[in-house]
């Protein structure tokens, strides 16, 4: 609704100036009021006001007379009389809400006097700079406190003022201070450096290098591009800028190509900088040289130089590989290895070697190696042996027993042991007796000597078999003996 009062306002203001140019500052409320008498909402005070509407046929009445004279009396008809108390006062607190390329938003309160009858609402209007006409911005009185007009052109200045209306006529308007001026929003400009271009930007040599930067603005900025704050080689490099971007294009990067690339991107005096590191590598070159200092055992010792050319980026480290001449296959050794000098170990006895070293960075080994001219032969040495002096210990020992004979009591029909260990070195000689006689070789009994430990066995005894029984242990060192009471106790019988 306020985008076509906009747009009529231009067409009204001829008419208005034409038919009452005398009546603006105080009429046009009334101008409103009679374009809306045909409405319905203007019917019922057409009878009730024909002493406010008799100054209008005196208008067309004297129309060639001097305009001056109808300034000095539509004020004075126009303002309020002391009596009246029917027409509302100023709105209050008109003010401005947003201004932009093409509308403004204003906005105000109530009047603090409605007047009696009321008010049917509010007639915006507008007036151009340098001119003195006051144009309607809507055709009808609009019972809003906030009015945007739009369709506005860049360049345009003019003022505002609202009035409230009211059935007995407009009351006094209230005018902005200031003037409105209708530029174009400027935006300030800013740049957004992808994530992936806030660190070193490395690229491989022969590479493209197409670098994306969007930027805001409003209007459009100037973009421009700078390396090491040199201006761009046009001859290798492309610049195409967008209104929200800017590209880099280098279709194959070179070496020289690495540095700091700046984008300036201005507007209005203002401007904003992004700077972007690109580093362009390629492999390393191999080690200058590489000598074979020593070899002993199963050991090599090697030292070479760092190679002259790194690629234009810092070196991870060194490769060490081994061949054995009768193979001739390469091994690694040592991978990403700083120092210069190694020791090269576990080497097999009576193979001959040659090693080789390799430059490693970001790219990369070195396409070649700097490889050993002389051979490392590793050869046998001449073993012997050295058996140390060793004086054998005497461990001859006469016999001694280290737990004896226990006396024991048995049933007879049931076999029985006797146990007793001996300790002697050499191993001793056991005899069993029985009362002081001998009874080696008798299958009643059943001798037998391990670890020291000595056992008899009398199988099925009887009452015969009870007497005292001697176990003696003889070596060349001595001999010893002990012995026990063995007693067979017949069973009972009823």
């Amino acid at each position: 609704m306020t985008g076509k009062a906009a747009s009529e306002a231009p067409a009204s203001g001829p008419e208005d100036t034409t038919s009452e140019p005398a009546k603006v500052p105080s009429t046009e409320p009334s101008g409103e009021a009679e374009a809306s008498g045909p409405t319905p909402e203007g019917q019922p005070p057409q009878p009730q006001d024909p002493a406010s509407q008799a100054p209008a046929p005196e208008a067309p009445a004297a129309p060639a007379e001097a305009p001056t004279e109808a300034p000095a009396e539509v004020p004075a008809a126009t303002k309020p009389a002391p009596h009246s108390e029917d027409i509302p006062s100023a709105p209050l607190q008109l003010a401005l809400e947003d201004v932009s390329s093409s509308s403004v938003t204003v906005s105000w309160e109530p009047p603090e006097k409605l007047g009696k009858l009321g008010i049917q609402g509010y007639v915006l209007e507008l007036r151009r700079e340098g001119a003195s006409e006051w144009v309607p911005v809507n055709a009808r009185p609009l019972m809003v406190t906030q009015q945007t007009v739009r369709n506005l052109a860049l360049g345009d200045k003019f003022f505002l003022r609202v009035l409230a209306v009211s059935l007995a006529g407009a009351g006094p308007p209230a005018v902005l201070d200031q003037p409105i001026h209708i530029m174009e929003t400027i935006e300030a400009p800013k740049i957004r450096v992808p994530r992936h271009l806030r660190q070193t930007y490395l690229r491989h040599v022969g590479e493209a290098i197409n670098l994306q930067i969007p930027f805001q603005g409003k209007p459009k900025p100037q973009a421009s591009w700078t390396h090491n704050g040199q201006a761009l080689d046009t001859k290798r490099m492309n610049v195409r800028s967008g209104d929200q971007d800017s590209i880099l294009f280098i279709r194959s990067a070179q070496r020289s190509d690495s540095g700091r690339y700046e984008l300036t991107v201005r507007l209005e005096g203002l401007e904003a900088k992004a700077a972007i590191d690109i580093l362009v590598i390629e492999k390393p070159g191999p080690p200058s040289s590489i000598k074979l200092l020593d070899v002993w055992g199963c050991n090599a010792a090697l030292e070479w130089t760092p190679p002259q050319d790194t690629g234009n980026t810092e070196l991870l480290g060194y490769t060490v590989q081994k061949a054995d001449k009768k193979t001739g296959q390469w091994f690694t050794v040592l991978e990403r290895y700083h120092p210069t000098t190694c020791t090269v170990s576990d080497l097999i006895i009576g193979n001959s070697y040659s090693f080789r070293v390799f430059s490693e960075n970001l790219c990369g080994l070195s396409d070649s190696a700097a490889v050993t001219k002389e051979l490392a032969h590793i050869q046998k040495a001449a073993i012997v042996a050295k058996p140390k002096g060793f004086v054998e210990r005497d461990f001859s020992e006469a016999p001694s027993f280290t737990q004896p004979l226990a006396d024991r009591t048995s049933t007879p029909g049931y076999s029985t042991q006797l146990f007793c260990s001996v300790r002697a070195s050499p191993k001793p000689k056991i005899i069993w007796m029985k009362n002081q006689m001998n009874i080696q070789g008798d299958p009643k009994y059943r001798a037998v000597s391990d670890q020291g430990v000595c056992t008899l066995e009398i199988r099925k005894p009887s009452p015969f078999d009870s007497g005292v029984y001697t176990c003696k242990a003889v070596n060349a060192l001595g001999e010893a003996s002990v012995e026990c009471r063995l007693e067979i106790k017949a069973s009972a019988t009823h």
